[in-house]
C-alpha cells in the first residue's frame, strides 16, 4: 500500500498501482516522449542526452533507432512509471558526464562526484494530478541509487509558488524536489519561462 523498492529488479512502488521501472521498453519509450510526426527531428527526450549536432541531424527511423540502442543500454535512458501496467510518465535520469550537461555553462558543477542527472517529466494527458510525479522522481532516486550513483541532481525552476507553462513544466519545480529530499545546492544561470532555474541536490551514499 505504501512506497517500497525492489533493489534487486530496480522497481519502485508508490501507492496502491504506480510503479515505476528502467526505461527498457522502447514502444513505452515512444508512447511517452516520442514525436507525433515520425519524420519530425525533436522529442524522444534526446536534445540533453546526446550531443547537439546529432541530435539535430537525427529524424524519422535514424531517431527511433537512436533511441532503442539507449534503452539497451546499462543504464538506460530514464525511469517510466506505469499505472496498472500502463506506461503514464517519464523522467529522464542518468549519468551526468554522460550528457550536455557535462559542458552546460548556465549549470554549475558543484563537485567533481559522478553524480546524476534528473532533467525531465513527462506525465500523459489524463493521468495527471494522480502524484506521478512524485512517483516519477522517487523512482528516479531508487533507480540512481541501486545503479551505485553517490548523488543526483536536477535542474527544476524556482516559481516560488507562481504558475508555469505546462510545456515548461517538464524541469519540475523546486518545490517538487523539496518534497522529495532534494536541497538547493547551487543557483545557476538559467532561466526558463522567466523563472530562473536552481541546482537541487540529494546524496544518496
Amino acid at each position: 500500500m505504501g512506497s517500497s523498492c525492489d533493489v534487486g529488479g530496480i522497481r519502485h512502488t508508490v501507492g496502491m498501482s504506480i510503479e515505476v521501472r528502467p526505461a527498457t521498453v522502447f514502444d513505452d519509450v515512444a508512447t511517452l516522449v516520442g514525436p507525433k510526426k515520425p519524420t519530425s527531428n525533436v522529442c524522444f527526450c534526446l536534445s540533453y542526452r546526446i550531443g547537439s549536432k546529432e541530435n539535430v541531424a537525427l529524424r524519422g527511423e535514424e531517431r527511433a533507432k537512436r533511441v532503442r540502442e539507449l534503452c539497451d543500454h546499462d543504464p538506460p535512458p530514464g525511469v517510466i512509471a506505469y499505472l496498472d501496467d500502463e506506461p503514464v510518465g517519464w523522467a529522464a535520469v542518468h549519468p551526468r558526464r554522460d550528457t550536455s550537461f557535462a559542458r552546460n555553462r548556465l549549470i554549475p558543477h558543484v563537485d567533481e562526484l559522478d553524480i546524476w542527472s534528473l532533467w525531465c517529466f513527462r506525465v500523459r494527458p489524463g493521468y495527471r494530478k494522480q502524484g506521478i510525479m512524485h512517483a516519477l522522481i522517487s523512482g528516479a532516486v531508487a533507480h540512481a541509487a541501486e545503479s551505485g550513483a553517490p548523488a543526483i541532481e536536477g535542474y527544476p525552476v524556482d516559481n516560488r509558488g507562481e504558475r508555469v507553462n505546462q510545456t515548461m513544466m517538464y524541469v519540475g519545480t523546486k518545490a517538487l524536489f523539496e518534497s522529495a529530499g532534494f536541497s538547493h545546492a547551487a543557483d545557476t544561470a538559467s532561466v526558463l519561462d522567466g523563472f530562473p532555474r536552481v541546482l537541487m541536490r540529494l546524496g544518496l551514499r
